[in-house]
Order: structure tokens, then C-alpha cells, then sequence
């Protein structure tokens, strides 16, 4: 009888371990690990694209920060979002009508606290020498029809730091110009880039941008795990954009993006 107790206990003991082993095999098929982008820097906490953001995006662990790249009036690559500098600085005027030494002389951090002011807009090689070795770095062209020649100037500033060699830098080169991703691409085939999308694009949409594209990145409403699923086919990754409160994270999760940029890194379930 005590021979018999032995072997059911021993037998309860070998399923209890199988199914133990078997559900730790299950969660790790299931574990992720998703890319945090911090959209302009740490936006949702410092002043957009600012070194002050980008510092705290360092801080926050971010895997990567998001940029925003435009040319100035005298042919030098300034970091700002919008094509005004209106919205995020003291001043008035267009970006592309201002040379870099009126864009220095802006403050672009009071708008968003006092403990910001005389924060200035940096260039973007100020950045890449500030970050590169230390953040992964998402540039994107902003408004590239407006600057003929962006992309050039842009390879130029990573191929100056050996940034073109993917073994070096995290660097991803993205925009809403699809053909300004092309030519990026044509000109550094060897660094990463994406297309931002506000809309689900078809299977053969995927398939022609997939030609030069390493990334698609959509809209956060956009996110379903079928178009992730045909991204991921088409031999690309997904980043969403943009959160900014913490409910939209888990069903981005769930569909299975590769990525999520947000101006709040710390939203971000890290895995």
C-alpha cells in the first residue's frame, strides 16, 4: 500500500512539474519585448524637442526618442515640429524663412513651465553628438517637400558619424513622405527607416514599401492585430503613435506591435 501511495504521489509530482514547465514555456512564446519611443523626447514632461526631452527620455530608459528634422533659411538641419515656430518658441515666423542664428536666439522652453526657460532648439548633429552611443534615435522629415535636398544633408550628419553603420547606432530615418523615405533609403540603404501611415494600407501597398521600408508605423486607432499581422509578413515592424494616456498601452500589446511612441515613456509596460 505505502508502495502504491509512493508511485501516485511520484506520478502527481512528475505532471505537476510538466505542466509548471510547460506553462513557463507558453508565458515566455508570449513575452515581448516592445520598443518604448519617446515622441519629441519626453514630451508629456519637458518641452518638445529639446534637449531637456531628449535628457529625460534618457532618464525615463527609453529604448528610443523621436525627433523632428526641418532646414532653416541658410541650409542648416534645426529640430522642430511644426513649420512655424508660433506654437513651441517666443517668436513668429516660418522655420524655412529663418536662418539658425535667429532660430538660436528663441526660447523654446517657456511655454511649457518656467523651470524651462532659455531652453533653445538644437540642430541635429547637437543631438547626435549629445545621444548617439547613449538613446536610440527616431528622426523624422518633417514637411520634406518644403526642403529639397533634406535627405542628403541628413545622411551626410549620420555618415560623418559612422551612424550609417547599424552595428554602431541605433537610428531609424522616417516620414509621411513615402518617396523622402526612398530616397533616404537610396542614399543610405544600410540604415533603418519607416513609413508613417494615418491610414490601413492594402497587402500590396505593404509589399511596395516593404522595397525600402523597415518599419510601418500607423496611427494608434489603426492598431488591429491583423494589419500588425500583415506588416510583420510583408518582413517589417510596427510602431504605434501617439499615446498619451496610459489605457490605450495594453491593446497595442495585445495586437502585437513592435513598437509604441509616446510622450509619456513611463506608460509603457516594460518587459
Amino acid at each position: 500500500m505505502r508502495k502504491i501511495l509512493s508511485t501516485g504521489l511520484i506520478a502527481i509530482l512528475v505532471m505537476s512539474l510538466f505542466f509548471v514547465a510547460d506553462g513557463d514555456v507558453l508565458a515566455s512564446q508570449n513575452t515581448k519585448s516592445v520598443q518604448t519611443v519617446a515622441h519629441r523626447g519626453a514630451s508629456g514632461y519637458a518641452p518638445e524637442n529639446t534637449m531637456a526631452a531628449f535628457e529625460k527620455s534618457v532618464e525615463m530608459k527609453a529604448d528610443y526618442f523621436e525627433l523632428d528634422v526641418q532646414l532653416t533659411k541658410d541650409g542648416e538641419l534645426i529640430v522642430i515640429h511644426d513649420t512655424s515656430v508660433d506654437r513651441t518658441t517666443n517668436g513668429s515666423g516660418k522655420v524655412k524663412d529663418m536662418t539658425l542664428e535667429e532660430l538660436k536666439h528663441l526660447d523654446a522652453g517657456s511655454w511649457f513651465g518656467e523651470e524651462f526657460a532659455g531652453e533653445k532648439l538644437p540642430t541635429l548633429g547637437e543631438v547626435l553628438d549629445a545621444y548617439r552611443g547613449k538613446s536610440g534615435i527616431l528622426i523624422e522629415l518633417k514637411s520634406p517637400s518644403l526642403y529639397p535636398g533634406i535627405e542628403e544633408k541628413v545622411a551626410a550628419e549620420l555618415a560623418k558619424r559612422n551612424m550609417d553603420k547599424p552595428h554602431n547606432n541605433k537610428v531609424i530615418v522616417q516620414s509621411f513622405d513615402h518617396e523622402s523615405v526612398e530616397t533616404l533609403h537610396s542614399i543610405l540603404p544600410s540604415v533603418p527607416t519607416g513609413v508613417l501611415v494615418s491610414y490601413t494600407m492594402s497587402d500590396e501597398q505593404l509589399n511596395e514599401v516593404a522595397r525600402y521600408s523597415d518599419y510601418v508605423n500607423p496611427g494608434k486607432w489603426l492598431i488591429t492585430s491583423d494589419f500588425v499581422d500583415r506588416i510583420h509578413e510583408n518582413g517589417m515592424e510596427a510602431q504605434a503613435w501617439t499615446v498619451r494616456d496610459i489605457d490605450s498601452v495594453d491593446p497595442l500589446l495585445e495586437a502585437g506591435v513592435d513598437g509604441i511612441i509616446t510622450d509619456y515613456p513611463d506608460y509603457v509596460n516594460r518587459r
